[in-house]
């Protein structure tokens, strides 16, 4: 329960953190320094860009001005409005984008200005000019569900998927020579706990099997044989995947792939016929939360949560769920609490380990369902054993944990 939550994960946990904390990262500060060229020189061809398509010189970081050109001038749409006039936000953009080419220069120029200065031209700052690394802070105690979160700066949300972010992280590297990175990350590790807490026998099947859960999905969803899923079909069945793991409703998932939304009600009455154990506990989680007034995760760690329907309230068109913002907050905590959970005992066993056999390799990062490793070349083996094993056994679960690893000279190199 809680109490051993807090004796046994959180109080030890404190120190694996705190030792990560004063060891800190190393940043190449130079290319930083030449990304901040780059892109000041980015930014300054966008607002060009931009003033030649509006006609006139304006202020891209100024909502009215940005508004009054958009809006007024363009005459392009208003999508939505806020209390102070029509919304510029990066959703409403890309919206317009289809519309007129300045929207998209607009998002371009949000970009690479807050990449500059959240990371590129921040980060340089941050370097401790006695160790010479970055040290974070690691943040035990701030989202409810559990995570950890991390500030000044914070590393855990670097965009990955994008060639920018991947030039950020390029910046990470070990500090010596003969050192190199290892990242060990858990996959599909919220849908995997999601197959563990509900027991769906075909869910359970397919994880067992090494089967991957999106093609799995996609071929219940769209009623047909493994062999002929397409990767259009994988893509639409990721998408309800993890829609369903945040209570995605018909209308948020036929926006987010861009269909109609009695299509995406099909896709969702689809997936719980095929996987009819998630919906069960789902409403298992709800019922209990109506009743307890809060969820619990793996190991014990309790939110309150309040505004739970009953199991009609929480249906709409079709039988499909319709779940509101409590409801969906409550399956998702239970959910991603539980990685939390298991990726906090990970980090507690890996470390033990790392210190009883005498390794010099240490923790250096922790990015949600992801650990970021600093070693020397002769530990690569020893290491990557260690590191497999600890966190594969993390827990004993109802299904295989599977954990991938790559090595590299940068960080941006391990995410290959």
């Amino acid at each position: 329960g809680f109490q051993s939550l807090f004796n046994d994960v959180e109080l030890p946990l404190a120190v694996v953190l705190a030792k990560m904390e004063c060891r800190g990262v190393c940043v190449d500060t130079d290319l930083l320094n030449r990304l901040s060229v780059d892109y000041t020189s980015e930014l300054d061809g966008l607002e060009k860009e931009s003033h030649e398509l509006a006609g006139h010189a304006f202020s891209l970081a100024s909502p009215l001005q940005v508004r009054t050109v958009l809006f007024e001038e363009q005459g392009l749409p208003v999508i939505k409005r806020t209390k102070t006039g029509p919304s510029t936000d990066a959703e409403v953009l890309e919206e317009l984008a289809t519309l007129h080419e300045l929207p998209a220069k607009l998002l371009q120029h949000r970009k690479y200005a807050k990449l500059k200065s959240t990371y590129v031209d921040a980060l340089p700052l941050l370097v401790d000019p006695r160790t010479k690394r970055i040290h974070t802070t690691f943040n035990q105690t701030i989202t409810a569900t559990g995570r950890l979160s991390s500030s000044d700066p914070n590393l855990q949300n670097i965009p990955i998927r994008t060639a920018e972010g991947q030039q950020i992280r390029s910046a990470f590297r070990p500090a010596e020579e003969g050192w190199q990175f290892l990242a060990a990350d858990y996959s599909q590790i919220e849908l995997r706990i999601l197959a563990h807490l509900s027991g769906d026998a075909a869910m359970l099947a397919a994880f067992r099997n090494k089967e991957d859960i999106h093609t799995r999905t996609a071929a219940a969803v769209f009623d047909v044989e493994l062999k002929e899923v397409t990767s259009e079909m994988r893509r639409t069945a990721k998408a309800v995947n993890f829609g369903i793991l945040y209570g995605q409703s018909a209308f948020g998932l036929a926006k987010s792939l861009s269909i109609s939304q009695p299509e995406a009600a099909e896709f969702i009455a689809a997936y719980f016929e095929k996987f009819s154990g998630a919906s069960e506990f789902i409403d298992d989680v709800l019922d209990r939360c109506r009743t307890d007034r809060g969820v619990t995760t793996m190991l014990g760690r309790r939110r309150t949560i309040e505004g739970v329907r009953d199991r009609d309230g929480r249906r709409g068109v079709g039988g499909v769920f319709a779940l509101s913002l409590p409801e969906r907050t409550a399956v998702n905590t239970v959910v991603q609490g539980s990685a939390a959970d298991l990726i906090k005992l990970a980090m507690l066993q890996v470390a033990g380990r790392l210190v009883r056999e005498k390794l010099s390799s240490f923790l250096v990062l922790q990015i949600h369902d992801e650990l970021l490793f600093e070693f020397p070349d002769n530990e690569f083996d020893s290491l990557q054993s260690l590191v497999v094993g600890e966190m594969e056994s993390a827990m004993d679960l109802e299904v295989p944990l599977e954990v991938s690893v790559q090595m590299g000279s940068t960080w941006a190199d391990c995410e290959k």
